[in-house]
């Protein structure tokens, strides 16, 4: 595998309706915790996946917890689910909206896992799709060369091989702190207005900005 970028960039994708509700929490919760709480979110992914996330996919360098206990990032924007969502025909998928309400939030690798270490708080990435039974989990930054870097950064990914490498996750236990959030890309300026009116009052503001490449 090829060498990890020296600043690895991770980007979690929700739809900008939940925003809200994320600043006034200061967080983004896992699924399990939303659950937990019972939040009323706006949920993009497939409901069957999210099951086995959270009930079958054990994250086995943190023995006891499973997929849906963490957060979710891509290693990339404009990921494969993202496109998913865009064609919006997935039998599997109740979502119909497309792609231009959902938003990246974007941090920075390092930051995330130096906080993280000063909080003891529980992460890991994979080398594929976190809801695979067939992906290798790794809490130890010196193994990202594990991630397939050039599926990460390819933008056709009809191969198999790329389509696997670049559904690589980084998972964070239970939930994130809006503050490590860096950047939030959209796809265009209605986008961004709507975002920038959510985050309004966070005492937070990451830079907000049109990302037509994060979009297919």
């Amino acid at each position: 595998m090829a060498n990890a970028p020296a600043n690895p960039k991770i980007y979690h994708i929700t739809h900008l309706r939940n925003l809200p509700q994320i600043v006034q929490a200061g967080l983004l919760w896992s699924d399990a915790k939303r659950l937990e709480l019972k939040l009323n979110c706006d949920v993009v992914g497939m409901a069957h996946i999210k099951q086995r996330r959270l009930r079958e996919i054990e994250v086995d360098c943190h023995p006891g917890t499973h997929v849906g206990d963490y957060v979710p990032f891509y290693f990339c924007p404009r990921s494969i689910m993202l496109y998913i969502l865009h064609m919006g025909n997935h039998p599997d998928l109740n979502y119909r909206e497309g792609q231009t309400p959902i938003v990246h939030l974007q941090a920075d690798l390092q930051a995330v896992t130096a906080w993280a270490g000063r909080n003891q708080r529980k992460w890991a990435f994979t080398n594929c799709n976190a809801g695979t039974k067939y992906g290798s989990f790794f809490n130890d930054l010196a193994k990202l060369g594990a991630v397939n870097w050039p599926a990460i950064a390819a933008t056709d990914f009809r191969d198999p091989t790329i389509k696997e490498g670049k559904q690589a996750e980084f998972l964070i236990h239970e939930s994130f702190p809006w503050q490590l959030v860096e950047r939030i890309g959209v796809q265009n300026s209605a986008a961004a207005q709507q975002v920038r009116a959510a985050v309004a009052g966070a005492g937070h503001q990451p830079a907000v900005a049109v990302e037509l490449s994060w979009y297919y």
